[in-house]
């Protein structure tokens, strides 16, 4: 007896691992906004924004290559402008918190915000705190 299968579909692509980073970097800049004077919180929120932006870069790569195996290079090349901020911005804020360069953070805290500023988080999100212990991760 032969049984033929279907396609394998995988639900949790790309796409909404992106979606899932971007809300998640929304709950950590209102946070990081809330944050008097840097202590750990403050470091594993910024660390967290870092390491984010810089997954959402590989789920745009991710994204990308299905476009561009059907030879869809202008759409692949348009999206990949689209996101480049977050790879620039990732690696500026982590540069900025392994620096400990506290304005350097909030200038791109900001940039970061005003990039995400159509992103909206339910107000029943399942996310939690998914910053902690962020500052350790980036150090590796």
């Amino acid at each position: 007896m032969e049984a033929t299968l279907g396609r394998v579909i995988n639900p949790e692509g790309a796409g909404k691992e992106r979606t899932q980073l971007t809300r998640s970097v929304v709950l950590a800049l209102r946070a990081l906004v809330q944050q008097n004077e840097p202590n750990q919180e403050t470091r594993d929120l910024a660390a967290y924004i870092a390491l984010a932006l810089l997954a959402i870069e590989e789920t745009v790569n991710v994204s990308v290559q299905a476009w561009e195996k059907r030879g869809y290079w202008v759409k692949a090349d348009r999206y990949r402008m689209e996101w480049a901020w977050s790879n620039k911005l990732g690696r500026a804020m982590k540069d900025a918190v392994l620096r400990e360069d506290w304005a350097y953070v909030a200038s791109t805290a900001a940039q970061v915000a005003e990039r995400l500023k159509d992103v909206e988080v339910p107000k029943r999100h399942h996310l939690g705190a998914p910053w902690v212990g962020a500052r350790q991760r980036l150090s590796l």
